[in-house]
C-alpha cells in the first residue's frame, strides 16, 4: 500500500520509496447449508457483499458463518472479471497469511504429542552449517517464530524475485539459510512483536523438516485429513482448478503466487466450505483430536503493536470493546481473506475475495456489530476534460514522485518504482483507489491552479507538490 512500513523506526523516506499500490452487474448466487439463516442476517450480508462487488471493490466475494445452528454461506460475483461462472462456498481462493494459523497449529499439535517444545531453540532443527543469530546470548525459539517475537525482519533482504508479481516463487531454502546465517538481530528476542513473513516461513520449513515431508503434505496429513478439508491445498487438482477464482487488482487479472522455502507464511488455497470446518473445530462445535492443540494456539502470549491487540500462536487477538475476537487475515497479489471467531458467542466467520481491497471490516462487523463497516466509495460522473488539469508530476519527497496521466479518459497515478493504477472520481477533486484504502485530493493555490495533491492513507495525510506538466520535463 502507499506508505507501507516494515518497522516503525524506518525513516519516512524509506517508507515512501518502498510504498506499494497493492494490493457490470454480476450474477448473484446464494446457498445455505444445514440450517436456515435469520432473515435479517441474510438481507444484511447480501447487501454488504453486493455493494462491494457492484462498485468494483471485489470481483467475487464469499461469506461463511458458523455457530450452533450450523453453517451458512452467502456469495456474490464471479470467478473472473467478465466471466460467467458465479462464486460459491466451494470456490477456491488463495488465503495468503491465513496459512500462518495452520503453521502454528502444526507446531501446537507436535508439542501436544511431545515431539518438540515451544522453547526449543530453532538451531536444533536446522543443519549445523546454518548459523542462527542470537541477541545477548538469547536464542530464537519455535515460540518466538510463531508469535512474531524473534527479532527477524518482515522480509529477507535477499529476496529479489525474477517476477515481482509472484515474489516468493524462486526463493530457495539455500537463500533462507544464507540470510539467517548472515543476519544481525537489532532488537532483543522476545521483547516486542514485529510481524515476520520470513519467521513464519522458516517455522513451516522447520516443522516439515522435523516431520520428514513437504510442508503441504504435513498440512494435509496433520490437519486436513482430520477435519475433512479436501479443498485446502497448495497444489490443486484439475477439478479444483476449475473452481479456483482468478485474482484481481481492480479489474486486471493477477497471477497466482507460488512458494518454495517460505510456504508456511502464505501458500495455502482453500474454500469457504473448508474454512468453516476449520473454524467449527477451533470453536469446539465439532470436537476433533486437534482441539487441545487449537486451544493452545488461542492463548494471548504477547502484546502486539496496537493497544487493542495481542498475539497468540499464529492468531491475532483483538481486545477492543472489552471482548476477545481471535482472527487472522491474508492477502496475495489478487486476493484477500479473513477468518475469525468470537469464542464466548461461539460464532465464526470467513470472508474470501478475489480482489485486493480489504474485507477485514466485514469479518469484524459480523462477529461484533460494534465494529463499523467501511464506507464503500462510489464513482461520480465527472467530465474527462476536468482530469486534464491534474496531469503532471507531484514530488512527495526528493526522488519519490507521483506521476499523474490520462489514458482513454481515465486518470492514472504512478508512484516512483510502482505500477500505474487507475483512480476514480468521488467528486471533482477527490479520487480513490479500488485496490487499497487510499485516496487523493487535488489542491489549488490562491489563483485556482492545481499545485498539490494530498494522499490519504492509513490515518496519514501526505502532501506532494506539483513540479509541472509532464510535457515540460
Amino acid at each position: 500500500m502507499f506508505g507501507s512500513t516494515v518497522r516503525e523506526r524506518i525513516k519516512m523516506s524509506v517508507i515512501l520509496k518502498k510504498a506499494v499500490w497493492t494490493c457490470s452487474i454480476l450474477l448473484f448466487a446464494s446457498s445455505l447449508a444445514g440450517f436456515p439463516a435469520d432473515t435479517s442476517e441474510k438481507v444484511d450480508i447480501e447487501k454488504i457483499i453486493r455493494e462491494r462487488v457492484d462498485n468494483g471493490w471485489s470481483v467475487g466475494t464469499v461469506v461463511g458463518l458458523i455457530d450452533s445452528n450450523g453453517p451458512r454461506f452467502y456469495s456474490y460475483g464471479k470467478l473472473s472479471h467478465g466471466g460467467d461462472q458465479p462464486v460459491d462456498e466451494n470456490t477456491i481462493y488463495e488465503i495468503g497469511s491465513v496459512t500462518k494459523v495452520f503453521t502454528s497449529l502444526l507446531l501446537a499439535d507436535m508439542v501436544e504429542k511431545g515431539e518438540l517444545r515451544l522453547d526449543d531453540p530453532i538451531e536444533k532443527f536446522l543443519p549445523d552449517t546454518v548459523k542462527v543469530p542470537m541477541y545477548d546470548g538469547k536464542k530464537i525459539t519455535l515460540e518466538h517464530l510463531a508469535t512474531h517475537t524473534s527479532g527477524l525482519p518482515r522480509m529477507p533482504d535477499n529476496l529479489t524475485p525474477k517476477n515481482a508479481r509472484n515474489p516468493y516463487a524462486d526463493y530457495t531454502v539455500e537463500q533462507m539459510y544464507d540470510f539467517l546465517s548472515n543476519y544481525t538481530l537489532e532488537i532483543d528476542i522476545g521483547s516486542i512483536t514485529e510481524y515476520s513473513n520470513f519467521g513464519a516461513g522458516l517455522l513451516g520449513h522447520i516443522l516439515a523438516r522435523k516431520a520428514g515431508m513437504s510442508y503441504e503434505q504435513l498440512v494435509v496429513d496433520g490437519i486436513c485429513n482430520e477435519l475433512k478439508m479436501d479443498d485446502t491445498r497448495i497444489t490443486l487438482s484439475p477439478a479444483q482448478e476449475k473452481r479456483f477464482a482468478k485474482g484481481h487488482m481492480g479489474e486486471a487479472e493477477m497471477p497466482n503466487w507460488d512458494f518454495l522455502a517460505l510456504a508456511g507464511a502464505g501458500a495455502l488455497r482453500s474454500s469457504a466450505q473448508d474454512m468453516l470446518k476449520f473454524l467449527a473445530a477451533n470453536l469446539g462445535l465439532n470436537k476433533t483430536e486437534l482441539y487441545p492443540a487449537m486451544q493452545n494456539t488461542h492463548k494471548a502470549r504477547h502484546e502486539a503493536e496496537s493497544p487493542d491487540m495481542k498475539i497468540a500462536l499464529g492468531w491475532h487477538v483483538s481486545t477492543k470493546y472489552d471482548t476477545e475476537i481471535i482472527w487472522h487475515n491474508g492477502g496475495t497479489g489478487g486476493y484477500k481473506s479473513f477468518i475469525g471467531f468470537h469464542p464466548k458467542k461461539k460464532i465464526g466467520v470467513v470472508v474470501l475475495s478475489n480482489s485486493t481491497q480489504s474485507i477485514d471490516d466485514i469479518g469484524y462487523h459480523l462477529l461484533d456489530g460494534r465494529y463499523e463497516l467501511e464506507a464503500v466509495r462510489k464513482t461520480a460522473k465527472i467530465a474527462p476534460e476536468i482530469f486534464e488539469k491534474y496531469v503532471g508530476k507531484y514530488e512527495l519527497q526528493p526522488g519519490v514522485i507521483f506521476y499523474v496521466t490520462m489514458e482513454d479518459d481515465k486518470l492514472m497515478v504512478q508512484l516512483t518504482g510502482q505500477e500505474k493504477i487507475q483512480v476514480f472520481p468521488e467528486s471533482e477533486d477527490k479520487f480513490f483507489s479500488k485496490i487499497v484504502d487510499a485516496q487523493i485530493t487535488f489542491l489549488k493555490d490562491n489563483n485556482g491552479n492545481v499545485d498539490r495533491l494530498m494522499l490519504h492513507q492509513g490515518g496519514r495525510e501526505l502532501i506532494a507538490h506539483k513540479m509541472g506538466f509532464l510535457g515540460d520535463y
